[in-house]
């Protein structure tokens, strides 16, 4: 572990560039981390369906946990008693955990935002809180992730520029403040050092997302990630901005995606330059049904497959390709029995993290472009 400007720093490696595409290593005091790299959510501690043998067994290695939820139930403190969120999760690898950030755009209809921070009522009880920056930090040290994120504002993708010039402002402004927490507390959380990641904003507006960066890099991070996109933005103007935020953040640093987990997207993100991504999409679509498949996606609730005796994917090699049929996983899933989901979820995290890998193998042999072009052909474009 290296120090960057007094906060704790995982060092990233680049091993390989193909294109804009790369393939690198981070460093972390609980393994060596392969990029690019997919990481499954646990919202309130643990991936939906999934064990954490089950995660080692799909090739996970970075998992997240939403601040906001666990703060609010069962509460950091309690989590620290537990042993921190290791200890909690039953997960020896690294954990990734958010802000908070993300609830501000998803409640920012009935909560209170200003320059101090945000004042909500829980989900689960209706009791007042307020989110600062410095809070933010402190339930992140105690809840003891390894990769910890700044307080960031997220606008909606319907943002007027006014909207988004202000959350850009306010979150450079609550970045210097994350950083200072964090600095007073040497970048210690409960269960070892935390790496803060910087958070730009800035919408699909170019203007702005040079600003942003330029703001951001000016205060010093070891690692940033991109916000504000994937939240009802136009898709090619979220990929036109993806590259654009990709040539403003430094080539020695990490580059996270924060939010994007359809195989479509993970493609087009890591051809542009993203080391890391995370999203629910693919344990939640499970849970509605459908499977990622190397020819499309897969409704197990249609007709069609109440007899078929095929895999999911023959060229998937989870628990659910290997050892059912579609017909009987569909049987499961109308019989509302939890095999189906997690043999569903199981499979959608092995295709996502195979995929990744697959991704990762072609940019170190300098094949991505035609990588990219196969995977534009099997599923991409239906």
């Amino acid at each position: 572990m290296r120090t960057f400007d007094g906060l704790p720093d995982f060092p990233y490696t680049l091993e390989a560039q193909d294109g804009k595409a790369r393939a690198g290593l981070i460093e972390t005091p609980r393994g060596v981390v392969r990029t690019p790299c997919f990481m499954p959510v646990g919202t309130k501690g643990t991936v939906k369906a999934m064990t954490p043998d089950r995660l080692k067994a799909v090739g996970a290695q970075i998992i997240l946990a939403n601040t906001y939820h666990l703060a609010l139930r069962p509460g950091s403190d309690t989590v620290r008693r537990l042993g921190g969120l290791h200890a909690f999760m039953q997960w020896d690898g690294p954990i990734l955990t958010d802000s908070g950030g993300y609830q501000v755009f998803s409640l920012r209809d009935t909560a209170k935002m200003d320059d101090d921070g945000v004042a909500f009522r829980s989900i689960y009880d209706g009791s007042k809180h307020v989110f600062t920056p410095e809070r933010s930090m402190e339930e992140q040290r105690a809840l003891g992730a390894d990769f910890i994120m700044c307080f960031d504002q997220c606008p909606p993708g319907s943002a007027t520029e006014a909207e988004v010039a202000d959350a850009v402002r306010r979150t450079s402004v609550w970045a210097e403040r994350c950083k200072r927490a964090h600095q007073e507390n040497e970048g210690l959380g409960t269960d070892g050092p935390q790496m803060l990641l910087g958070i730009m904003q800035g919408g699909v507006l170019p203007h702005l997302r040079k600003t942003s960066a330029e703001q951001l890099q000016e205060i010093g991070f070891p690692g940033y990630a991109i916000g504000g996109l994937t939240v009802g933005e136009d898709r090619n103007a979220m990929l036109e901005a993806t590259s654009l935020a990709c040539s403003l953040l430094p080539k020695d640093r990490l580059r996270y995606f924060m939010g994007i987990g359809d195989p479509e997207g993970l493609i087009e993100v890591i051809g542009r330059g993203i080391d890391m991504f995370d999203c629910v999409l693919p344990t939640r679509t499970a849970r509605m049904g459908t499977a990622f498949t190397s020819s499309g996606r897969l409704n197990i609730r249609n007709a069609e497959h109440a007899y078929s005796t095929e895999p999911l994917d023959p060229a998937c090699p989870c628990p659910a390709c290997t050892g059912f049929s579609r017909g009987a996983i569909r049987h499961f899933f109308m019989q509302k029995e939890i095999l189906a989901i997690i043999l569903l979820t199981e499979h959608n995290l092995t295709f996502l993290t195979r995929l990744v890998q697959q991704a990762r193998e072609a940019i170190v042999e300098g094949r991505f472009a035609a990588f990219r072009s196969g995977c534009n052909a099997a599923f991409l474009v239906r």
